[in-house]
């Protein structure tokens, strides 16, 4: 790391190795370990990513920031002993790059070659008031492939209950509770009549731009989405939360999950040679 920008250092967060990053503009905190964005905290805010204060350590999943799911959302008609969601969260991943501009610094990583696939996976942050991060799949094989993804971003909020995220209206949603669909009515809610108090949902053919409103931290977070058609909204309410053994009792109210993704129908296909961009830009304002 001697190479890098003095912004950048190696470190660790929460006793975690990372890429801990330190700017006028903001802090944040990566992973090796998943190259798993753990922390953003821009200048004059609190931090807008969740990490469970009893998630398990490496080389197990860690339980918050923003896991890296690929080359599969969920296990997607894998085996019952695939790792869920993929390897990426649970591999180490390698320094390539860092670059300081004048308002953020850029950083890139990359996933190691794993035989389980030939596509090849790198990682770009630009890490400032304003967060963008990015997917870059590539396609190293001789034949034609699917895959799918996601950004799952764990953000902060004051109460669950009285978070709302807009541009979602009238979208189509799997409910992966239930396996049916149905249509979303307003905003998404924790207390919506249908299914109160939990979501796991996919939403499909989704815009590019949401809105994540938190009344009791007083702020917003916009969302916006690139190389994505689905947007995944998850928390697994109180009673699902309980058999989760890696978040305190009360930490469901917390967070919510809201995911860039390829997801559910949206799947990635790709020939030899191509690249797919999956990307997120986030950026906080007060209420």
């Amino acid at each position: 790391m001697s190479s890098t920008p003095a912004s950048i250092h190696s470190g660790d967060f929460n006793g975690i190795p990372a890429w801990r990053i330190d700017t006028p503009a903001a802090r944040a905190a990566v992973s090796v370990h998943g190259g798993q964005l753990l922390a953003w905290q821009p200048a004059g805010f609190d931090e807008v990513l969740w990490c469970s204060p009893t998630t398990r350590r490496p080389p197990q999943a860690i339980r918050g920031g923003v896991p890296v799911c690929w080359p599969y959302f969920g296990r997607d008609g894998q085996p019952v002993d695939a790792p869920q969601h993929g390897h990426a969260r649970i591999s180490a991943w390698q320094f390539v790059d860092a670059v300081e501009e004048d308002d953020a610094v850029v950083l890139d990583l990359a996933l190691p070659p794993d035989p389980r696939t030939p596509l090849r996976l790198r990682q770009r942050l630009r890490i400032g008031a304003v967060l963008e991060q990015t997917l870059i799949t590539r396609h190293a094989g001789d034949a034609d492939i699917v895959f799918t993804q996601a950004l799952h971003s764990y953000f902060a909020v004051g109460d669950l209950r009285q978070v709302s995220v807009s541009g979602v209206d009238g979208l189509r949603y799997a409910d992966k509770f239930d396996g049916n669909e149905y249509e979303q009515a307003g905003d998404w809610r924790l207390d919506e009549p249908r299914d109160p108090g939990r979501s796991d949902r996919i939403y499909a053919d989704a815009g590019a731009r949401f809105t994540l409103t938190d009344p009791v931290r007083r702020r917003r977070i916009a969302l916006e989405t690139r190389g994505s058609r689905s947007l995944v909204i998850w928390n697994p309410g109180e009673a699902g939360a309980a058999a989760i053994s890696d978040l305190p009792a009360r930490g469901w109210r917390e967070f919510l999950c809201v995911e860039t993704a390829n997801a559910g129908t949206d799947i990635v296909r790709l020939s030899p040679g191509a690249e797919h961009r999956l990307g997120q830009r986030l950026s906080v304002s007060t209420l």
